[in-house]
């Protein structure tokens, strides 16, 4: 067997910077190598120290190599409504997400976008994602054989809803917990893939189909649950109304078992203090989504204040009410973001964040978001010389936090000199 080496400087995170100051987090070599064989990284060093004989090396140099990027919140069926101009979030689903995919019971139709979706991740250096497929087998069948087929760490799940949405996007308390279970049986587990419980949020489910989701969710407890939390006040006003007697927004999942240290809750914008409370004392996870709850003026997400309380956040783009697949894209709207509040972000916690820090929010760091020996081989290339207007800045960078910043503040797609999934080379493929 021919072993891959990637060659290059070398960025690995092992812990969370405590301050801009904290390069103890992280591990770099200036000129460093790679060692890929059967999907996995056997080893890490100094290019100088590595035995190379007889191995295929892959020269990435001045260019950066970090983990593979991790996207923990977006909707696999929304590809095509990106952009969608006009409305907050009620409007704007009923308006663009729920015709849009109600198009996703055409397997072939799910079939094309699955393509077209997962290049569009690859070219933008994500690796892993958390993706909400439509309410349809078809659209989850679609999402995971794709992911199959370019052997891509995926956490998935077809929505529940069996109210408020339209025909033919909805379904019923007991085939939505049915469908949803074949689908775990099938998927969970199998190669790269992880299933995912998917309640869409309490508007779109009643107090029925949440039971019974949360039945799925103590079936399966290695399974991760994701849903929608406190992005919008109309929202929250809804939900309020639906669940007269739960005790809050967060209540009606936490009544009903679907609140757990597996637990993704998107958004998480307008917590009250016992939501907050409740989050620490079952370990789930807020979701920032800086690109979409700007573009849907929802609000902004509150990053230190649920830091201090322990919770450990996920990042994520929320295609396709987010404007970007980029990571890097989302980062920069996380700073404004996080500027409005009086906070900073700063790029050794941001690159973090996009990498380890995801993984770690997923319970996956021990297979991604790093570049440690034993972990699957998902690697990114940066190019920090990209576009013309990058290498202009370049030329004044003196330290690899400034060089980090640049890519955070100016990178895309065009940053990404290369996506490697399980050790192959994708994107240039894409």
């Amino acid at each position: 067997m021919t072993k891959t080496v990637l060659r290059g400087r070398i960025l690995s995170f092992e812990r969370e910077p405590q301050s801009p100051e904290d390069v103890e987090a992280f591990s770099y070599i200036e000129d460093g190598a790679l060692v890929i064989a059967d999907g996995l990284i056997e080893a890490v060093g100094t290019f100088d120290e590595i035995n190379t004989s007889e191995c295929n090396v892959v020269d990435h140099r001045p260019n950066l190599l970090m983990a593979g990027f991790v996207d923990t919140h977006l909707h696999f069926p929304q590809v095509q409504v990106i952009a969608s101009w006009g409305a907050q979030l009620l409007d704007w689903l009923n308006n663009y997400t729920f015709p849009e995919e109600t198009r996703f019971v055409d397997k072939a139709h799910a079939d094309g976008i699955a393509k077209v979706f997962f290049d569009q991740l690859i070219a933008h250096g994500t690796t892993s994602a958390v993706a909400y497929c439509s309410v349809h087998t078809e659209s989850a069948e679609a999402y995971f054989e794709e992911a199959a087929r370019r052997d891509m760490r995926m956490i998935g799940g077809k929505v529940m809803m069996d109210r408020n949405a339209p025909d033919g996007l909805r379904d019923t308390p007991q085939s939505g917990y049915d469908d949803s279970k074949a689908m775990l049986e099938k998927w969970h587990g199998r190669g790269r893939a992880l299933y995912a419980i998917t309640p869409r949020f309490a508007i779109t489910s009643t107090q029925e189909q949440l039971e019974m989701a949360g039945a799925l969710a103590g079936e399966f407890p290695e399974c991760h649950i994701q849903t929608h939390l406190s992005e919008n006040h109309d929202e929250i006003a809804l939900t309020k109304e639906l669940f007269p007697e739960a005790r809050d927004y967060i209540d009606v999942y936490q009544q009903v078992g679907l609140l757990t240290d597996k637990s993704l809750l998107g958004h998480s914008i307008h917590l009250e203090p016992r939501e907050i409370d409740a989050m620490v004392d079952t370990g789930a996870h807020p979701v920032f989504c800086p690109t979409s709850n700007l573009f849907l003026g929802s609000g902004l997400f509150d990053y230190e204040g649920l830091r201090a309380r322990g919770l450990v956040s996920g990042v994520a783009t929320d295609i396709g009410g987010g404007t970007s697949y980029s990571m890097l894209t989302t980062l920069a709207e996380g700073y404004k973001v996080l500027a409005l509040r009086g906070q900073k972000l700063h790029p050794f916690r941001a690159f973090d964040w996009i990498t380890r820090g995801n993984a770690e929010t997923l319970g996956l760091a021990d297979k991604i978001g790093t570049l440690e020996p034993g972990t699957e081989a998902d690697v990114v290339v940066l190019d920090a010389r990209a576009t013309e207007a990058m290498a202009i800045r370049m030329d004044r960078v003196e330290t690899l936090a400034e060089e980090l910043f640049l890519l955070q503040v100016m990178g895309d797609d065009r940053a990404i000199a290369e996506t490697y999934v399980a050790g192959k080379a994708m994107k240039q493929a894409v």
